[in-house]
């Protein structure tokens, strides 16, 4: 059955990879992507039943975001996050107090707490020039931890997050480029003296999310379809979005769809599967209004590049979930629309994350 959905999915597609710019030849993409699942089966069907109920101490996420899978490398080029969600049951004292103190929470309702570490990158259009075009996107990066609250209460999920980081220099994205260029063989970006001042970046967002709104079957497997509305207020994002996403597939577990790096569609590192193994296919847009982007806008209170923004700008994306007691890998691919004025074309780029119940 797992061989038959990927095969549905991946007919003959060949893509190169992430982090891999210049591929000595197409990567064949079934046989990378059924090479990931024999692994994650193995893992997912390791444990048996009690001893992952007694065993687990939480969730352990990894999401990696990167144009390189369709062999680019501009504007929002990378990002990474890992992501740790501790289980309900290890839910401290001060997290379920401060969860009540959020006004707009439920009273009633299950706490969830949980940290994060990311980096993100961004670049113009032709990293090989040393002095890139004004009207290009300047370089930038963002280095940050994060402290989240959620409250589940049914079908509903309310998430509050407390962003805190550095932008420029200090967020170490040149060294991690010119790093990962240098293993891969790629070009060496040559325009990171242009990039913002340091900064220190400091953003808290909100999302409330509504699982199964609408559920209905569909040629006997299951369709729903999950609303959210939020924003973000910070000197690094400041916007307010809302969307929808939709999920069709075998045994939906308990989820929001998989974790995103912000900005963009909500979902969960968090996951509650139904059986043994369960699959979904999933598609989400998500629209912002944005009053601040520190990436494009530039530095807050210094002198440093910048172009100037599109206040309206939308993502698509789709993907797959494959889902074990265990383990949660997705996929997807994100379209976003030109987020300033001189952008002469929209973005696209993939997305993996892998969660790991513990």
């Amino acid at each position: 059955m797992q061989n038959k959905i990927l095969q549905a999915i991946l007919a003959n597609g060949r893509v190169c990879p992430a982090f891999f710019h210049k591929c000595p030849g197409n990567i064949d993409m079934k046989k990378f992507a059924i090479a990931v699942l024999v692994v994650v089966s193995l893992i997912g069907g390791s444990f048996p039943a009690r001893a992952r109920d007694s065993l687990q101490r939480g969730t352990l996420s990894f999401v990696l975001e990167n144009d390189l899978f369709y062999d680019l490398d501009r504007h929002y080029t990378s990002g990474v996050r890992l992501i740790w969600i501790p289980r309900e049951a290890a839910t401290p004292g001060w997290a379920a107090k401060l969860a009540r103190l959020v006004p707009w929470f439920p009273e009633q309702g299950e706490i969830h707490h949980g940290y994060a570490l990311g980096q993100s990158m961004f670049t113009p259009k032709d990293i090989t020039l040393a002095d890139p075009p004004l009207q290009e996107r300047p370089y930038a990066g963002w280095l940050y931890g994060t402290i989240g609250l959620g409250v589940e209460s049914g079908r509903r999920l309310d998430q509050f997050a407390l962003n805190i980081g550095m932008v420029g220099p200090a967020s170490q994205a040149e060294e991690s480029q010119k790093f990962i260029h240098e293993i891969i063989n790629s070009d060496e970006p040559q325009g990171w003296d242009t990039q913002l001042k340091n900064e220190f970046g400091a953003v808290v967002t909100y999302q409330r999310s509504w699982r199964q709104f609408a559920t209905t079957t569909l040629i006997g497997y299951q369709l729903d379809f999950t609303p959210h509305l939020g924003g973000a207020l910070g000197n690094v994002f400041t916007y307010a979005n809302a969307g929808v996403t939709m999920r069709y597939g075998k045994q939906l577990p308990n989820d929001y769809g998989p974790p995103r790096i912000q900005p963009g569609l909500p979902g969960s590192a968090d996951f509650s599967p139904l059986a043994n193994f369960g699959w979904y296919i999933f598609a989400g847009i998500d629209g912002r209004a944005v009053a601040r982007n520190i990436f494009l806008d530039g530095n807050t209170f210094r002198d440093s590049r910048s172009v100037d923004k599109e206040t309206l700008v939308g993502d698509l994306q789709f993907g797959v979930v494959l889902d074990w007691p265990v383990i949660r890998f997705s996929y997807t691919h994100v379209f976003r629309s030109g987020e300033y004025t001189t952008q002469e074309s929209n973005d696209n780029f993939g997305a993996i994350s892998i969660s790991v119940k513990l």
